[in-house]
């Protein structure tokens, strides 16, 4: 048996942005480890964000995989950027499970897709409210649940390789995903004391529906009138030194897994990359 088999038996776990992408690849891979998942996402889109964001039909099918692994799950449609939204789906997971242990804060949008003097006020605020505040709020909704459980926790942040370094046309997101390390590194120095463990995960390109469409082919291929995925490959294989274009979700979940596991038990405060080496370039 794998030593991680079963490994978050009744633990329970909050994810953001669960509905669909990385989010759902987190709450199934928990779930079939033991733990039971409360999946919050926002269930519809935001109209600076140029694609589609994830539905309730969406939502159901993380629930409906999260239930197939044999954990319980608690779904609550909540926008991040509403706090007292947040809390209430905390406390709606808390009344059905009673104990909140791990965090993944992974809801995040990407947008603005322009020079930065360009980039309009409500396209810059929606990126920097859901990918900053956002996270911000998911903590403050449950660090007191797990400060007076007394029982540690952790707490995994999904930032960006974009948190580490500036990319052209993408101002907000980079601002955005820099701000989760400083808030990651705050976290890990208040919460250190509780025996609460806080690191952020910096995935390079991932195959998701953030990546996934026209807007982002078109922001690798400019040239083009009408990119393809095939059209931006090479350049999103460039940016690696591994020879891949892209990482999969389940890439990242292993990074997550590791994190919120008493394997790290000693690891906090750590910026973890998934990014095939392009911060090698």
């Amino acid at each position: 048996m794998n030593e991680l088999d079963r490994a978050f038996t009744n633990k329970v776990v909050l994810v953001t942005g669960a509905a669909r992408g990385q989010g759902r690849a987190h709450a199934a891979r928990l779930a079939k480890l033991g733990a039971n998942i409360i999946a919050l996402d926002l269930c519809k889109s935001i109209a600076t964000v140029p694609y589609p964001l994830a539905t309730r039909d969406d939502l159901l099918e993380t629930a409906r995989q999260v239930r197939a692994e044999g954990a319980e799950v608690i779904c609550v449609e909540a926008d991040v950027r509403d706090f007292s939204a947040v809390e209430a789906g905390v406390h709606r997971g808390l009344k059905e499970f009673g104990r909140l242990d791990i965090v993944v804060a992974n809801a995040g949008i990407n947008g603005a897709f322009r020079q930065v003097e360009e980039v309009e006020e409500q396209a810059w605020n929606d990126v920097l409210d859901v990918n900053l505040k956002g996270v911000w709020h998911t903590c403050k909704a449950a660090i007191p649940t797990m400060k007076s459980q007394h029982e540690g926790g952790s707490i995994v942040l999904i930032s960006s390789v974009a948190g580490f370094k500036g990319l052209e046309n993408e101002a907000a997101y980079v601002a955005s995903k820099h701000g989760i390390v400083g808030l990651m590194r705050t976290l890990a120095r208040e919460l250190a004391p509780h025996w609460i463990r806080v690191n952020s995960v910096h995935p390079t390109t991932v195959l998701t529906d953030m990546v996934c469409n026209d807007a982002l082919y078109r922001l690798f291929r400019p040239d083009l009138e009408n990119p393809t995925m095939n059209d931006a490959r090479q350049l999103m294989l460039e940016s690696h030194c591994l020879p891949t274009p892209w990482v999969e979700c389940d890439d990242v979940t292993e990074a997550v897994v590791f994190l919120a596991s008493d394997r790290a038990r000693y690891i906090t405060g750590v910026t973890l990359p998934v990014d095939a080496g392009a911060m090698l370039k």
